[in-house]
């Protein structure tokens, strides 16, 4: 009878880590971020990160959370109560378990179709639980390691730059809100005077990391949501006291209408913003450190299959989040610690009746928050090649970033615009593999296509005539890039 024999701990640890993002140029750097059950190391870390810059980043991400929290929780299709609990429990173990501030956001795709067909509770825990065993199994099963070998490095950060742009739209249509400077519609608390201004002040402390400015602006709106509840005298409708979770179970119908309507829109989403592009960004924001893309998505399977049957809003990572509490200042997961713990409290103390003062939260400060913190995103789509040195690969590597991000921001969805960066990438791939690869042609074809000048045979024939100079010398100025070793040569032999 045939033995069976179980791996070692070498073969588990190799499977285990094989759908990491490791390059040769992160593996050769020492790992900032010490294991989780190193409590000294991490003890150490975040001790030398205790400043206020550190908890001022905690709220780097609430230009998307608080909208969409509001917004689902007045509609009746998610409890405040679950989602302010379940969220800072996520905050906290996904700070323990990674130690960078992973941010925990809804699932933006899901809650805008959920609000425009109004979803009802079940509907909307049925499109969270699909997506999420989904991601999960993807995870699980390690499929979704073919992605980290297959998509290049310019579509991840076509993602992450067409992600910025839409950041910054959804930011700047939160300052719309109630855009007046003057006038008999002009809110004291909310208006294009304070959009300006805490604009202003994000730029003049950009570069002075140890101002805590996002802490500064979710005080002053917390003041101004006081303050407003107050002069509409609502301060009656808030409850503080114990407030509990619900189960919400839902039916067949519930589950088929949520997953079939917002659940196939938002899995596209997840893989590619809350796994792939996160992942990439993790390894640009801290060096040598080196997610687990199999730990992402099984950390976003158990949140939501746990949450939502508590009546709590699909949760997920995403790379827009990370980037706004970097921005901010948020370098450790001391920075997750407190973001959770504030949640709890506020979600077991106050539960649904803090809807009252949340609704009055300037809308002008979140927005600038959200704009701010997708502008750090799109910075990171800087390195966007791995080949800074090769001009026609860099080139071709921009072409396939710009495609991306165009057709993701133009078609509204990452999924097609994953499609059409993978497509252009394809395409120079082939040109690469099977293509010529002297430097001149394009230089030859472009001289010869007034149709005046020919190429000369290989061997033993005059060399290339152009007739007209003024041409040679456009090509020249409008990329002078080409003019380098062959390329050179040819040129000057020929004008």
């Amino acid at each position: 009878m045939p033995s069976i024999s179980l791996p070692t701990r070498q073969q588990v640890t190799a499977f285990l880590n094989k759908d990491r993002w490791t390059t040769s140029q992160a593996a050769d750097l020492p790992n900032p971020v010490p294991p989780c059950w190193d409590f000294k190391g991490r003890a150490k870390r975040m001790r030398d990160h205790l400043t206020l810059r550190e908890f001022s980043g905690a709220l780097g991400d609430i230009g998307t959370l608080v909208p969409i929290l509001i917004s689902l929780t007045i509609q009746g299709s998610a409890s405040l109560t679950s989602s302010l609990f379940f969220g800072g429990l996520w905050n906290i173990l996904t700070g323990f378990f990674y130690g960078i501030p992973m941010c925990v956001q809804p699932m933006k795709s899901i809650a805008a179709i959920a609000l425009t067909n109004r979803f009802t509770p079940g509907e909307l825990a049925g499109a969270g639980l699909g997506v999420s065993a989904i991601v999960f199994f993807l995870g699980i099963s390690r499929l979704l390691w073919l992605v980290t070998r297959f998509v290049p490095i310019p579509v991840v950060k076509g993602l992450q730059l067409g992600t910025c742009f839409q950041l910054c739209k959804k930011g700047i249509a939160l300052i719309k809100t109630n855009a007046s400077f003057w006038g008999d519609s002009v809110i004291w608390s909310d208006n294009l005077w304070w959009a300006c201004s805490s604009f202003l002040l994000v730029l003049f402390v950009y570069e002075r990391r140890r101002v805590p400015v996002a802490l500064l602006i979710f005080i002053l709106g917390v003041v101004f949501a006081l303050a407003q509840t107050g002069s509409h005298q609502q301060f009656d409708q808030v409850h503080p006291g114990a407030h509990f979770v619900h189960v919400v179970v839902p039916s067949s119908e519930e589950f088929r209408t949520g997953f079939l309507s917002a659940g196939l829109g938002q899995l596209p989403l997840t893989l590619l913003n809350s796994v792939v592009a996160l992942a990439a960004l993790s390894r640009d924001l801290f060096p040598g450190y080196d997610p687990s893309l199999t730990h992402i998505t099984m950390s976003i399977g158990i949140m939501n299959l746990v949450g939502c049957f508590f009546g709590s809003m699909p949760f997920c990572h995403g790379s827009g989040g990370l980037a706004g509490q970097y921005f901010f200042g948020a370098r450790t997961e001391l920075s997750l610690y407190f973001l959770g713990a504030i949640k709890i409290l506020i979600g077991i103390v106050f539960g649904e009746s803090l809807l009252v003062v949340l609704k009055w939260f300037p809308s002008s400060f979140l927005g600038v928050m959200l704009f701010m913190a997708s502008i750090e995103l799109g910075l990171v789509a800087r390195n966007f090649t791995l080949h800074p040195q090769d001009e026609q690969r860099r080139r071709q590597d921009f072409v396939v970033l710009l495609c991306t991000a165009a057709a993701l921001v133009g078609f509204s969805h990452d999924g097609l615009g994953f499609l059409v960066g993978m497509a252009a990438g394809l395409v120079f791939w082939i040109l690469r593999r099977y293509g010529p690869n002297d430097e001149q042609m394009p230089v030859l074809a472009l001289l010869s296509a007034d149709g005046e000048g020919h190429h000369s045979p290989p061997t033993g024939s005059k060399p290339v005539t152009v007739h007209d100079n003024r041409l040679a010398d456009s090509y020249v100025a409008s990329d002078s890039s080409l003019l380098k070793g062959k390329a050179r040569v040819a040129l000057e032999g020929c004008v």
